[in-house]
């Protein structure tokens, strides 16, 4: 029954910051806008310029643009935590018959959905400008179980930085960080054509076999040990920071 009631909380909790995100234009803009752009961009201006090992540039550029959707819109969430816990909402909340858990959950959840939504946009928008995905069924599956993981490990990420921040306008500058170790992986460019430091920084940090199993995945390419690390490295980040999150919230709240 608690469960029953937990769930349904998380929902209402869910519904509030979709409503929300949905009033926000420039929220939109960047989280959605500015991928599509980015890909338009890499596929028509930088494309020509690129030696990708014989990839067509919508089917390689695709997944790291995909990452990089995701780790826009996750800035976000920190946001608007941070701006409920500035304004005392989540005391407001403490103070109603509603189910802790679902304070931070909505907040989880929300962000899942809006992500889940502007990467298929995205998607559909690659396979208009030329992307050429090989998956089968059991591909488009796993990619889409990398993505999801991959959202909710950011999101927790986000949602300690917004619990952490003595602002709002602070709380998002995390995601810049992230941004950066997308860029310097195999989200763009390979990474043997970066200088040899530089190079084997990029192998060995999370975010380049997540981009190369989630482009394995959708061209068709086998990616089983790089899938493996891929998801040891989003369940890894995702639990560390789910922990520190509700640790975070638990002092916010004495």
């Amino acid at each position: 029954m608690n469960i029953r009631y937990a769930l349904s909380d998380t929902l209402v909790m869910t519904g509030r910051v979709m409503k929300q995100l949905l009033r926000s234009v420039d929220t939109v803009i960047t989280v959605l806008l500015m991928p599509i752009m980015m890909l338009l961009a890499m596929r028509y201006v930088f494309g020509g310029a690129m030696d990708l090992g014989g990839i067509g540039t919508a089917d390689y550029m695709l997944p790291g643009v995909i990452l990089f959707c995701i780790l826009s819109g996750i800035s976000y969430t920190a946001f608007r935590l941070n701006f409920d816990v500035q304004k005392g909402i989540f005391e407001r909340f403490h103070s109603m018959p509603v189910a802790k858990s679902s304070i931070l959950g909505g907040h989880v959840l929300a962000s899942l959905v809006s992500n889940i939504v502007s990467v298929a946009v995205l998607v559909l928008v690659g396979l208009v400008v030329g992307f050429q995905p090989g998956a089968d069924m059991a591909g488009w599956a796993f990619a889409g179980v990398l993505v999801v993981l991959f959202t909710i490990a950011m999101t927790w990420i986000s949602v300690f930085f917004g619990l952490m921040a003595k602002s709002a306008e602070a709380s998002g500058v995390f995601s810049y960080l992230l941004i950066g170790l997308a860029f310097i992986s195999s989200s763009f460019v390979p990474v043997g054509t970066m200088p040899p430091a530089l190079a084997a920084f990029a192998q060995f940090q999370p975010m380049t076999p997540i981009v190369d199993s989630l482009r394995g995945l959708l061209l068709g390419s086998p990616v089983s040990g790089t899938y493996l690390v891929a998801l040891m490295w989003c369940i890894v980040v995702g639990a560390a920071f789910w922990a520190l999150s509700v640790k975070a919230y638990r002092q916010r709240m004495r």
